[in-house]
């Protein structure tokens, strides 16, 4: 194992007593690289050498005054941790400093080893932090690669291929649409995560599930007392992903209203709190989705033509699943290897007739339906092969047990147990057994005329 580098600390310290007292206080900590300079030009030149971790200095220096350091500090390592140590007790010098970018200001005196110890120790705390986020979205963005997200040869996905890479290249805004299910917040994720914004957050918010009444609230953020229940400040969803991505699906859900201040929200590029005065400037990169076409919902008069030119951007249509025969047996083998080895299963085989019912069904729920197929069929297989009968599809129709809009988890549950019932004879408890059910609720639902045994 390669051992970790050393955090390397500059001591800018022009007092060679107190500069050695601070230097062997700190060299107690073995992992400590200490360095430690008597004038600002000579911490200067190291910088450019090596950079430090982090820096100390004394802001009374002999050569160069203190806020005149820190200003060439911050131009060379901007993002490098400071703190000041000096004899004054000036608060207007320590609140000018702490204003400029000062991590801390100590004054001289018995306590200062120890406060300069615990404030080092919290600062690295820190960065191991910033540098653990930053390693898991490079993970996210391995995750959200363009041949992970989007498995598929045909025409209209190699499309799609083409029209993201086009859109990670600038900051366009980003306009998604098609079915449910088709995976358009995948599509938004590998956008930001192969930008030049992916060091930064991405927020995603489904409108439709909003409460209208809180939507601007949720969006833009309030103040305390703006409203009943404005217990304290809030930071809304766009502040949430400043410098970042902000998704927003279903953006057809919006009223008018609220499209009236969106649209002033991004000319602007600032927003203004629910009861607040303060303007924040936004730095965003949006990118919106539907389902619904958007110039449909503007010749209609629901979504507003200036918001809709506003938002529309690089548009992406993503193919509906029954557009892409030639992919459905390849989503269908990956999304059954990935549940089998998140589960420690064997993977088993699709059979010839299971795979012509595959082929031949016209999947509503699109690419989200293949999937939670898939993974049943994995869970309901008896041997090493799936059949057709482990395949939850109502043949020649365009409704699915899984992924069918508008019914309730109930309706969902029945339709299950149902075509068990039927594949099983109507034997109960096999068919408890294969669902891990009570059998008391199978015959409770027959009580309730939910279900009939043929």
């Amino acid at each position: 194992m390669t051992p970790a580098s050393p955090y390397r600390i500059f001591i800018v310290e022009d007092d060679p007593w107190y500069g050695e007292v601070l230097k062997y206080h700190l060299s107690m900590n073995p992992d400590y690289e200490l360095h430690r300079f008597v004038t600002g030009e000579a911490c200067l030149k190291h910088l450019r050498q090596s950079p430090p971790h982090l820096i100390t200095m004394d802001y009374s220096l002999p050569d160069i005054n203190g806020a005149d350091l820190l200003r060439q500090i911050r131009e060379q390592l901007p993002d490098t941790p400071v703190i000041v140590i000096s004899g004054q007790q000036d608060v207007e010098t320590a609140v000018g400093l702490l204003q400029a970018g000062v991590h801390d200001y100590f004054v001289k005196d018995d306590r200062t080893k120890d406060l300069l110890w615990n404030a080092i120790l919290k600062i690295r705390e820190n960065q191991n932090l910033k540098r653990e986020i930053e390693q898991l979205r490079e993970a996210l963005g391995q995750k959200y690669d363009f041949g992970n997200l989007l498995i598929g040869n045909s025409p209209a996905i190699r499309n799609v291929f083409t029209l993201i890479q086009k859109a990670v290249r600038t900051n366009i805004n980003v306009s998604i649409s098609g079915e449910t299910g088709t995976g358009k917040e995948l599509v938004a994720k590998s956008i930001h995560y192969h930008s030049d914004r992916r060091k930064k957050p991405f927020v995603a918010v489904n409108m439709a599930a909003i409460p209208r009444e809180l939507t601007e609230s949720e969006l833009f953020g309030h103040e305390k007392g703006a409203f009943t229940g404005a217990a304290s400040r809030k930071i809304g969803r766009f502040e949430e992903a400043n410098k970042g991505t902000l998704f927003l699906d279903e953006v057809a859900e919006m009223d008018l209203t609220l499209q009236s201040k969106l649209l002033r929200v991004l000319q602007e590029r600032e927003l203004v709190r629910v009861g607040g005065n303060e303007r924040i400037q936004l730095d965003i990169r949006l990118v919106v989705a539907s389902h619904k076409n958007l110039l449909d919902e503007v010749r209609q008069g629901r979504f507003r033509e200036d918001l809709y030119y506003r938002l529309m951007g690089l548009p992406i249509v993503l193919p509906p699943l029954r557009d892409r025969a030639t992919d459905v047996l390849l989503l269908a083998r990956h999304f059954l290897d990935e549940f089998c080895k998140d589960n420690h299963l064997t993977s088993p085989a699709i059979s010839p007739a299971a795979t012509d019912k595959l082929l031949q069904y016209s999947f509503p729920g699109n690419v989200r339906e293949l999937k939670a197929v898939m993974q049943m069929a994995a869970v309901m297989c008896d041997g090493q092969e799936i059949r057709p009968d482990d395949l939850m599809l109502t043949s020649g129709s365009d409704e699915s047990v899984v992924g069918a809009e508008g019914k309730t988890l109930r309706q969902y549950t029945i339709q299950i147990i149902k075509s068990y019932l039927s594949k099983y004879d109507n034997n109960v408890v096999l068919v408890a057994e294969k669902l891990d059910v009570g059998k008391s609720t199978i015959y409770k639902m027959i009580q309730n005329n939910e279900l009939t045994l043929a």
